[in-house]
């Protein structure tokens, strides 16, 4: 049978059917599974059987979401995580010694940030970061110990882009692992193995799941480097649990519908900003403003449903647009069905010194929204009085 498309197979991927010959996946609340004898014991744990053994190696709940994640992103094997930054670290943790360097966008996640800088050092692992406005600068990081090449496209939260087809002939000319970060993105809106990344990792808290309900994260690409962080996470215990991989995967059967509704609004979130006053600059990929539209247009689908904006008057100005928004929910997260609005440099980015905000376009007055799926005019209506506010 021909490859099916992206929407059916978020929608058709299941695990087998048991004798109950259930519509829709069972939850599997088990922390492990029985063998039938001492022979089918001792060869499903020297591997010569793929089955399940225990719910922090495999389960058949995870097992079904890291299979659609694999489809949708077009990789060869995954494993599933607690959370996306357990999936971060587990892949870097698994693929890394002593002594390896890591070349890095400097715009990335902020735990991210300190797992290149507070911890991955104890370990003899350094980090050197690029501009990712200057992607011909990259090059130049690159050292005989470089062995992953990193970046987020879109950015948190300054929303910028990187040609993800560069760093893809980059990894490549320096038999480096390219390693990109998708959370922004998902599989419906960008797939960067088509690129030339080795491995994609997701926080599925996010835009996966959409509706604030569960933590996950996930890991997938190359079957190699896959087997490498399965066996780190196998022993080191960061698996998603039963119950959040079976929700994560019913989430994934709508994902392309939501996602498509969340760009639609965003888009028009992003056109009502740019045109208000008290706005400085809009930054939403598929708005041609934006310095890396074309690159966006080229890998995206879709724009995404998170939009950056500078309100004039910096630091005080965007403490006083979060007060004075009404239906909007200030909140640490993102990709969720609620729109939800943020102000970095007063909060998840305020222990940072501005001059090393700047460098990763976090001015004073950076309001970040993630556009949710309320009618698009409530949106904007409540935007609208906060900055008249």
């Amino acid at each position: 049978m021909n490859k099916k498309q992206f929407e059916t197979e978020a929608i058709r991927t299941q695990i087998n059917r048991t004798e109950f010959l259930e519509h829709t996946s069972p939850l599997y609340l088990t922390s492990s599974f029985v063998f039938e004898d001492a022979e089918d014991m001792r060869a499903s744990f020297s591997e010569e059987k793929e089955r399940n053994i225990y719910s922090r190696f495999s389960n058949p709940n995870t097992s079904e979401f890291v299979d659609k994640i694999c489809k949708m992103e077009g990789a060869e094997s995954g494993y599933a995580f607690a959370t996306g930054m357990a999936a971060v670290f587990s892949t870097f943790a698994a693929l890394l010694n002593s002594g390896d360097h890591i070349v890095s966008a400097r715009s990335v996640f902020g735990s991210t940030h300190s797992l290149f800088t507070k911890y991955l050092p104890k370990w003899n692992i350094e980090t050197s970061y690029f501009n990712i406005n200057e992607p011909e600068t990259i090059e130049g990081f690159i050292t005989p110990k470089t062995k992953i090449l990193f970046a987020e496209s879109p950015t948190n939260p300054a929303v910028d882009i990187i040609d993800l087809e560069l760093l893809g002939s980059i990894a490549k000319k320096h038999n480096l692992i390219l390693v990109i970060d998708n959370c922004f993105a998902t599989p419906y809106l960008q797939q960067p193995i088509k690129y030339g990344a080795h491995l994609v990792i997701h926080s599925a808290t996010k835009l996966i799941d959409g509706q604030g309900r569960v933590l996950g994260g996930v890991t997938v690409g190359n079957e190699d480097l896959i087997r490498e962080i399965y066996l780190f996470a196998r022993n080191t215990g960061p698996a998603l649990s039963p119950f959040n991989a079976w929700t994560l995967s019913k989430s994934l059967e709508t994902l392309s519908v939501r996602v498509d509704k969340h760009c639609e609004n965003a888009l028009k979130v992003a056109e009502f900003l740019e045109a208000h006053p008290q706005v400085n600059w809009v930054k939403y990929p598929f708005l041609k403003s934006h310095p890396q539209y074309k690159v966006a247009k080229k890998q995206m689908k879709l724009g995404g449903n998170i939009v950056a904006f500078e309100i004039k008057g910096g630091i005080e100005a965007g403490r006083n647009f979060l007060n004075a928004i009404k239906m909007c929910s200030l909140s640490a997260n993102l990709g969720d069905t609620r729109t939800i609005v943020t102000h970095p440099a007063s909060t998840t980015h305020s222990g940072l010194a501005e001059a090393d905000r700047l460098v990763v376009n976090i001015t004073d007055g950076l309001v970040r929204v993630s556009v949710g799926l309320e009618h698009v005019y409530d949106v904007i209506g409540d935007l609208k009085q906060a900055l008249h506010t």
